[in-house]
């Protein structure tokens, strides 16, 4: 393999999943390699950017936001300038101290504590949803079980009626699957769900100001940064960027998981004779196949990484795939083994934009593989693997599975 054969930048390079092949290569023999944006690129042949590989240099770029900036180019794709400015009201844009400001009006209904209290109704949530299926002896596995439990769960956390949930889901999917013709056929649907989503928030809102209730959008209402008030767009924004991560990245964390099971059946065997290691399990799963691809960052000033002289204006994107396989750091990088320990996987980001959900996360995907493997062991693959096409988040549309059916 040369340089020149790996092209990060195309979106049909992650067709079967994300290329590990690719950054192995890279981590071997380019760790934080110059990469041009190609004409299949989402932008359209831009500026070119660095891929950093390595797990030390992503937790590097990640820790230090003075010099790799969210907010100069944000954190995402690379977007038209006339967007920048609504794009920097998402707070996955923004740096410190503003990100700090921003993340505390909600870091209270993710807190250990609060998801703690939140348990018993996940654990019920998710008795529900297998019930639904248990005695089909088939289903869809993303539509029918791993959307399902991230959807109710943010739902009822920002007030979201159940009845709505759906609408929400099939707006995210719109924004997350820009480069799947499926999701997204032009710039303009994209930007329809962007306002078909910031209207129903503010539907949401006005019926908040009149019914304040115990939820994140009565949350925000409220809130104030600097003695003031969120904007009308700053809320729009905090609400779709919490739609978004609630749902989006826990199910294709979920529908990855199962896959990997279902891929390497000694693992799947052994967390059926002892299930009280699905929480390594969990952890495995994040490290093995995270939901984000990358994110990036702009350089903010001159300065070097890896001996590699970058200058103020140079885009960086860190792959978290990559960094979690990264042979400096875990061994046998590329099995599957739900008993790895130690496992300092970065699924989850490290540094101020470490993601705030994580707890949340974690106990959902927990208590839904405790539920499946406690009803449905025996679940497998039963048909075609249907991926998003996209080199930014690592999706699947469809799975089909089957197993034994449950008895009446």
């Amino acid at each position: 393999m040369k340089l020149h054969d790996v092209d990060l930048s195309d979106p049909d390079a992650f067709n079967d999943g994300i290329p590990y092949d690719y950054f192995a290569f890279l981590r071997r023999e380019h760790p934080l390699a110059w990469h041009p944006e190609t004409e299949k690129s989402h932008d359209g042949a831009g500026r070119g950017f660095y891929a950093v590989t390595k797990h030390a240099d992503l937790v590097h770029v990640s820790k230090n936001p003075q010099i790799f900036s969210s907010w100069w180019g944000t954190n995402i794709p690379d977007a038209p300038e006339a967007n920048l400015a609504m794009l920097r009201l998402l707070m996955l844009n923004m740096d410190p101290p503003k990100h700090r400001e921003y993340r505390q009006l909600v870091r209270a209904g993710f807190t250990p504590s609060k998801i703690k209290q939140l348990q018993a109704d996940v654990r019920a949530l998710a008795a529900h949803i297998i019930d639904k299926v248990a005695r089909r002896g088939a289903c869809d596995f993303v539509n029918d079980i791993a959307c399902e439990l991230p959807l109710q769960v943010i739902a009822e956390l920002m007030g979201i009626p159940q009845k709505d949930r759906h609408k929400v889901f099939e707006w995210t999917n719109q924004l997350i699957g820009f480069d799947d013709p499926e999701f997204q056929t032009s710039p303009e649907q994209g930007a329809l769900a962007s306002a078909n989503m910031w209207s129903y928030a503010n539907e949401l809102a006005e019926d908040r100001k009149r019914r304040p209730s115990a939820d994140l959008v009565t949350a925000l209402l409220n809130a104030e940064v600097d003695g003031n008030r969120l904007t009308e767009a700053e809320f729009d924004s905090f609400f779709l960027l919490l739609a978004v991560a609630g749902n989006e990245t826990t199910r294709n964390l979920t529908t990855q998981g199962m896959l990997s099971l279902c891929e390497h059946p000694d693992q799947h065997e052994l967390l059926r004779r002892d299930p009280s290691l699905v929480n390594p399990a969990v952890e495995e799963m994040l490290r093995f196949r995270p939901a984000v691809i990358y994110f990036r960052r702009t350089v903010t000033r001159d300065t070097e990484l890896r001996g590699v002289k970058l200058q103020k204006g140079d885009k960086v994107c860190v792959y978290y795939g990559s960094a979690n396989r990264d042979e400096d750091v875990f061994k046998n990088p590329d099995v599957f083994d739900i008993r790895r320990k130690p496992n300092p996987h970065l699924a989850f980001g490290i540094g101020e934009h470490f993601c705030l959900g994580s707890h949340l996360a974690r106990m959902e995907l927990q208590v839904i593989f405790k539920e499946i493997l406690s009803r449905l062991p025996d679940m497998e693959l039963a048909g075609e693997v249907r991926r998003l096409r996209s080199n930014f988040i690592d999706g699947i549309k469809t799975m089909p599975v089957r197993y034994t059916p449950e008895a009446a």
